[in-house]
Formats: C-alpha cells, structure tokens, sequence
C-alpha cells in the first residue's frame, strides 16, 4: 500500500476508538498492512461457523448487518456504521465466528491483520479495555458448545446485545464473605468454608484485602501434596486480589474476570485494596445473576399468550432504565437495549394478533415511526405505528386491507393495555390512512416530498423515522430507496422540513428566562419536549435525510454520524448530541418521579445548578437553527 493511502486512512481510523490511542507512527505501521475490501450490497463478510479470518474490521463505508439465525429467522444484533469495529472474535477466541455480518448497502471496510496489531493491544491497556468490551457487546450465540474464549454467559441468549444489557444490571453477590488473617492455618481454613459452605476465603489485614484462596487454590497446592495442611494460608493464596467496587455490574465484572483470568472477585467499599471488603463475586453469582438479568426480558416476551403477561415486563423494563440511570448508565447504551425490549413487546403483540386472526393473506412490514421508531421511548408515551402490504389483484384489495386493518387494531389495542396509549393524532397501522399498499404508499411519500405544504399533503415528519419491527425487509429497502430518489434536488422539499423544524417555539424568552406555559393544565411549566428536544430531533432528522445517512434513526446517533459526514461542522453537530442527551435525561427522570409523559418540568423544582445545566443545554438549538438557515433556501414556507 502506499503511504499517501496509508496516511489517508490512518487520518480516517484516528478518529475512532481504539485507534485514537495510537500515536501516528503507530497508526502508520498498522494501516500499510491493511487489506481494503469493497462489498456489495447483500454481500456476506464471514457468517455463522465460518473459520476464523486473521484480520478483524473496520467499516469505512456504508453499513455493515451482525445478525445471527434464530428460530428459523434473522435476528439483528447490531449495525455497525463507518469507523465501527467488528469480527473480533479472532482476538479472543478460536472456534469459529458466531454472527454473521452483511452488508446492507454498498460497503468499504478495512481489514486489520491481527498479527500486526496485537503488539499495540499488549502495549496500551486503553486498546485491550477497548477490544474486550466490544468483543463483550458482538459475541452472543447459544449454539456454542465450546466455552473456550467466551464470556461466561454467552449461551445463555442471542436475541439482543446480551452483554450490553448487562451493563444496567446491579449484581447479587455474597456479602457476608468469610475473612482470615494471613498468618490462618490451611486446615482451618479449609474446615472454615466446608462449615460455611462456600468456595473461598479472603485474606486480610486491618480488613484489607491482601489475597484470596478458593477450591482452585486446595486442588492445585495442597491436594498434589505442594504444601502440608498445616501450612500458613499466606504460602497458597493467590495475590494481589482483584477488587471492585459495590456497584458493579454484571457485565464489567465479567470483563475483569476474564481479562485478568480469575474466577473471584473481591468487593470492596470504594473498590480498591486499601478499602474495607465488603463481599466476593465468583463465576457462580454471574451464572446465578441470569435468573434475573434483564436479557431474561426478551425471553419472556416471547413466551408471553397476553397482555397482561407483556404488561408485567414493560414494568420490568422501566424499573431496568430507572436504576440505570441512577448508576449514571450513559444513556445511549439505555437507549439501545430499552428500544430492542420494546421492539420484542410490539413484535409479540403482532405476533398475538396473527394467532388470533390467522395467517396473512399477503406479505407485509410493519413499521414504528417517532420515537418508537428513533428508538427513545423510555417512557410511556403513545405508539405511532404504520402498516405495508404487498401490492394484490384490485378484486382482493379490499378484503386484504380489511384482514390487515383488523391485525392492525388487535395489535394495537394489545399494546394499549400493556400501557402505551393510542396516539391522539391517529398515527397508527389501526387508522386506515395509514395501512395501505405499497403503491398507495409509494404515492403518499411522492406527495408529501414533490408537493409539501399543499393542504392535503402537510408532512407529518415523524413518518421519516421508522424502524422495521415485523415482516419484509424488501418493503424496507423499497421506502429507503424511494426517499433518497426523492431528495435529490428537492429544495422544495427541504425547504418545507427547514421551515417546518424551525417553527417550534423558543425555550428562552428576550431575558433568557425559560418560556412557561401560560395556561392550561400545564400553566407555568416548561415543555421540555416541545421547546426543547423537538428541535433537535427535526434538525437531525432534516440533516441526516439531506445527507442520506440510511439506516440511522435515533437522533443522538444522528447528530455523531452528521460529525462524520460534515465535519466543518462537527463541532455544532455534537454539541447538539449532548444536549440531546441531557435533555432526554431531564424529561426521563421527570416522567418516572411522576410517573407521566415528562413533558413538562417543573422549574421552581430544580437546584441552581441543574437550572443552569439546563440552560446551557439549550445554547446549542441556537447554533443548529443558523447552521439550518445557512444550508437551506428557506423562502417559500417562512
């Protein structure tokens, strides 16, 4: 490769984890080894049970599918955009791969021999910490019968990003851990933990833990005749010990068992060995911990014959994202696992309703849209939902959409009892504007983008994010394509979006005070969801569209790509992402105190501080609305 390319995608890699904890010496030395692949659309990678390749990768293009089959289906386990990392399992393991990754549209991707670069992995903690996590995220396949390489709960489901859930869930874990002084006899010891029941001791001194023995340790120094019983416990145990602290997860605390090969873990109260213990983690807790790990969630979704049941694990989920937010989770990660838990309770609700109504008479996608659709619905706030069917014979048209409307409405009123209310502007696959055909819906988004404005064809924007949830791909793939033929030199139709995201009244007022509600049932709140976060959401909705950045709906993953895409102005677009987030995260924590939408927060109810964090969250929506003055010809719909 020559180095004016080497440069030029050394340039590319450092700006993602883990290359950007590489010095650019470093970097080059990696990229002239570098293999550059082209992938069509469709076009497989490696798939399931596929030998191992000696690179792992790196997409630079496009978007690359991991799924794995289940049940006779595909089920998608993540997508991974440019600078994304994936296909690590040769690092970690070595029976074959477990996924398969897809290209979902024309794709570049890099391929990083291993050899070259594990040399930086020994040297740089941050790269190993880096690859460990993303090898915990992608590997999941309950088909693996050789523990070798994986982590200890990896078969136990596929279904989502099992590891990546994890990291919401708090760990049960012995706290009444059995402690000796160093200086213990090995035979009392060992009487010890036969009388307790317990596998290990730890060893201590002023409460610190300073080692740890286990049934290991007996088995390897003592039964083989090593050491006499009557040894010192200090001659057998094992240091120094790994601690953490009280909260951990169960996810990290698999990732430091398996990256410093141990099968205990001592808690300590501030984590570290100069701090009290306050209990041991061993392998045992973390298999025991998939009795109640928020994984199980999809599982009893599936099992679910009603209402009610899919009731009791939406409660469970909003417990799920409370107490991750209280362990200050970011919440991205929140976003991914709560959208693939509420994904699964809408595809069971399809799923009740088709048992109930029988098979479908033609093909079809059903599709959420809004928020559901972007993947933010932490809350309980409305469904907004559409359905696609195939094109048929006009004779059975009717017949067909009535089958369909009638699925519609059994799916939809499943999900009103499990809590989601019906949406008061009628956004749903039950309203029959909005089940129709894929020609009829074909010509619905040709009128909404060659004609807006016009009265009958207003946009209701959110109809540009959704995410399939039940039926065919192709119908999806159709939707993309039409879109982005329809943006191509439409200023028209960007026109009308611009227009139609700025319209928003503003959060602050001449003064820089926050503009209340005047009236009504909510009079002197702030809509945090109006004022606030609607603004961003339209902005990067109408960006990401401009941009024909496919396959990516939710707005704080928007806002990261757009400063990949545009990066002279990178710096509005993520400071746009975090106040997205914490935004989010006001109305979040607003909602579940009260048990509502979030919509309106109470400002005479916030600290000084958050007041202010508040504010300053809102100076980015300033630099987006110039940035959208700036891009678009906004003069026909101002």
């Amino acid at each position: 490769m020559s180095n004016s390319v080497a440069r030029n995608i050394a340039n590319f890699l450092n700006e993602f984890s883990p290359f950007s904890y590489l010095s650019h010496e470093e970097l080059i030395q990696v990229t002239t080894s570098i293999g550059v692949i082209n992938l069509d659309k469709h076009k497989t990678l490696f798939q399931i049970n596929d030998k191992l390749h000696d690179s792992f990768y790196v997409v630079a293009n496009g978007v690359i599918n991991l799924f794995v089959i289940a049940d006779a289906e595909e089920t998608l386990l993540n997508k991974c955009y440019p600078g994304d990392v994936f296909g690590l399992r040769p690092f970690f393991a070595k029976n074959n791969y477990m996924m398969t990754a897809k290209a979902r549209e024309d794709c570049i991707v890099y391929a990083i021999p291993i050899a070259v670069f594990k040399p930086f992995v020994a040297q740089n903690p941050q790269v190993l910490d880096f690859l460990l996590e993303s090898f915990a995220t992608n590997t999941r396949n309950p088909f693996d019968k050789e523990n070798r390489g994986k982590l200890i709960t990896d078969n136990v489901y596929n279904d989502v990003q099992q590891n990546e859930i994890q990291y919401f869930q708090s760990l049960a874990y012995n706290k009444t851990p059995l402690k000796v002084i160093n200086t213990a006899i090995v035979k009392d010891a060992a009487q010890l933990m036969t009388e307790n029941l317990t596998d290990n001791v730890v060893i201590t001194e002023q409460n610190y833990p300073i080692g740890i023995v286990t049934d290991s340790d007996f088995r390897s120094k003592i039964a083989n005749g090593r050491f006499p019983l009557i040894s010192t416990i200090d001659k057998i145990m094992s240091s120094p010990v790994i601690t953490v602290p009280e909260n951990v997860s169960v996810a990290e605390a698999q990732l430091l068992m398996l990256k410093n090969n141990v099968s205990h873990l001592c808690v300590t109260i501030d984590g570290s060995d100069k701090s009290d213990v306050k209990g041991v983690i061993s392998e045992h807790d973390l298999i025991v911990a998939q009795a109640n790990n928020p994984g199980v969630l999809i599982k009893e979704i599936k099992r679910s014959l009603s209402p009610k049941e899919l009731k009791l694990v939406r409660e469970k989920l909003t417990d799920l994202i409370q107490s991750s937010i209280a362990k200050n989770i970011p919440l991205p990660h929140i976003y991914n696992i709560s959208g693939e838990i509420i994904t699964a309770i809408i595809k069971r609700s399809i799923e009740l309703a088709i048992l109930d109504l029988g098979s479908p008479p033609a093909r079809f996608a059903w599709f959420s849209i809004g928020s559901q659709g972007r993947k933010e619905q932490f809350l309980l706030t409305d469904q907004d939902s559409i359905l696609i069917f195939e094109d048929v014979a006009t004779e059975k048209y009717i017949d067909i959409k009535d089958y369909f409307l009638k699925l519609a409405k059994r799916a939809t009123s499943i999900l009103e009892k499990v809590g989601y209310n019906f949406c008061t502007n009628g956004h749903m696959a039950s309203n029959m504007l909005w089940c129709k055909s894929i020609s009829d819906w074909i010509k619905q988004y040709n009128n909404w983008m060659k004609t807006p404005g016009e009265k009958s064809n207003d946009i209701s924007s959110i109809f540009f994010d959704y995410e399939l949830v039940f039926g065919e791909g192709k119908i999806e793939d159709t939707l993309d394509d039409l879109i982005l033929k329809n943006t191509k030199n439409n200023a028209l139709f960007f026109d009308y979006l611009g227009n139609d995201t700025l319209r928003k009244n503003p959060p602050i007022n001449f003064f820089k005070k926050f503009n209340l509600e005047e009236d009504g049932e909510h009079k002197g709140k702030f809509d945090i969801k109006n004022r606030a976060i609607m603004p961003l959401v339209d902005g990067a909705r109408l960006f990401a569209i401009s941009l024909n950045l496919k396959g990516i709906n939710n707005t704080y993953t928007r806002f990261k790509q757009l400063a990949i895409a545009d990066p002279k102005f990178s710096e509005i677009y993520l400071n746009c992402a975090d106040a997205f987030l914490i935004l989010s995260k006001f109305r979040t924590l607003e909602g579940l105190k009260n048990d509502s939408t979030g919509d309106y927060i109470n400002i005479d109810e916030l600290s000084k501080v958050d007041k202010e964090k508040l504010k300053n969250a809102l100076i980015p929506m300033k630099e987006l609305e110039e940035l959208i003055k700036d891009k678009f010809q906004l003069t026909q719909f101002s």
